[in-house]
């Protein structure tokens, strides 16, 4: 990589770490190409990373203590229990957790992309076109630029992805995320140290405080459940999308809603009904795996590679850790052949696993789930120990150790 000229498609949380990483592996020009503006990117969501998995970060120079976050401390489960306020736990669990907002943590790391590297927004990369030694990238606007490697960072609908892996695309899980933040803080349990999960027949709906990157914080909360079979439902969920607020659903938010309003303790049916419409979203859950991270002089980094179910807690670590695996395999290569066979052979095994464990969550949290109510605090960790039972000690809620034996 060193002296080498590389384009970063997609210059998110990822993007933007992929761009440090191959800076510092030594490329001599580095551009990045964002297809939106900033305005566009923040839906203010939550993003948690595990304190093993921050420390190992924070060693390697990609997440910093003055980035804003939010100390998590235990998981609660709860489930509703007649007129109960809060409902009945089910479960607690030690949960070492730092939550940030997305967007002030993709703005602190944009703020770490070195000076020299060109990051241009509004930049749709429509085609990328491989060749024997390098690859050219057709942009929309009609333009043809070309370099000596390309990392697609573009998340799960990446075109550096298609090119590597024709029809290669995310599958819809067949559920999906229903995603709200608000400012409706005051007054939470344990002054807002846990996270809680509100279980229901067919689903459950994590919540917990965020910043909100100016000091304070805000609510955050995903409910994940089965949308009803509905012809009029929305056409866009089998295809890779997000739903904003002014293309939501009628039909599907009405749903949502009454599935809350009947299933919620009502203090937390209250934090969730009470959320600004404008500030929710609908998220639908996908799985993608890719047979190898890198193809010819292309490599993929975070969702562009594999995309988890958001139930392990694990997928902006992962992207981080990709950039931090890259820059090393660049340190350590004496070619592009060999950086591209490190890089793949260090993370490609790890997206499988994270993949195959959300997808044992994902059954267990959302398709399958248990009888809740019948649920006392024992039956509830044998009922966890199971969706972890096929995990390496390293690897597991959180994401994986990059300290692998």
């Amino acid at each position: 990589m060193r002296g080498g000229n590389v384009a970063v498609v997609g210059g998110s949380i990822a993007g933007c770490a992929t761009a440090l990483a191959v800076s510092r592996g030594g490329a001599e020009r580095v551009t990045v190409f964002e297809r939106a503006d900033a305005e566009l990117r923040d839906r203010g969501v939550g993003i948690a990373l595990h304190a093993d998995r921050y420390k190992e970060l924070e060693s390697a120079g990609y997440v910093a203590p003055e980035m804003p976050w939010a100390p998590l401390t235990r998981r609660v489960w709860t489930v509703q229990d007649g007129e109960s306020e809060y409902g009945r736990a089910i479960g607690e669990q030690p949960f070492p957790f730092r939550a940030y907002n997305w967007g002030s943590l993709w703005s602190e790391l944009r703020r770490r992309v070195p000076e020299d590297v060109t990051y241009r927004s509004g930049s749709l990369v429509s085609e990328v076109e491989p060749d024997s030694d390098g690859v050219t990238l057709h942009l929309a606007d009609g333009q043809k630029e070309r370099f000596d490697a390309v990392v697609g960072a573009d998340g799960y609908r990446s075109v550096v992805r298609e090119a590597m892996f024709p029809g290669r695309n995310a599958t819809y899980a067949g559920y999906i995320g229903w995603r709200g933040t608000s400012a409706d803080v005051a007054d939470l349990p344990s002054d807002g140290h846990d996270a809680h999960n509100v279980v229901f027949p067919g689903g459950h709906c994590m919540i917990y405080r965020i910043p909100d990157g100016v000091g304070g914080h805000r609510l955050n909360w995903v409910l994940y459940t089965a949308p009803p079979e509905s012809e009029g439902l929305h056409p866009d969920l089998r295809t890779p999308t997000s739903l904003p607020p002014g293309r939501l659903n009628s039909e599907l938010t009405a749903h949502l809603r009454a599935l809350v309003a009947d299933n919620f303790p009502p203090y937390w049916a209250a934090r969730v009904l009470r959320t600004p419409a404008e500030t929710t979203f609908i998220q639908p859950i996908y799985d993608l795996e890719v047979p190898h991270y890198t193809s010819g002089q292309m490599l993929l980094v975070g969702d562009a590679a594999s995309v988890a179910r958001p139930h392990i807690g694990g997928g902006s670590v992962k992207a981080l850790q990709d950039a931090t695996a890259l820059e090393a395999a660049a340190l350590a290569g004496g070619s592009w052949k060999e950086v591209l066979e490190s890089y793949d052979i260090s993370r490609g095994p790890v997206g499988t696993a994270m993949v195959a464990l959300a997808r044992r969550m994902g059954t267990a949290q959302v398709e399958s789930t248990p009888d809740w109510g019948a649920m006392d605090k024992a039956d509830f960790e044998t009922w966890w120990h199971e969706q972890n039972s096929g995990s390496d000690r390293n690897s597991g809620f959180g994401g994986h150790s990059l300290k692998r034996p």
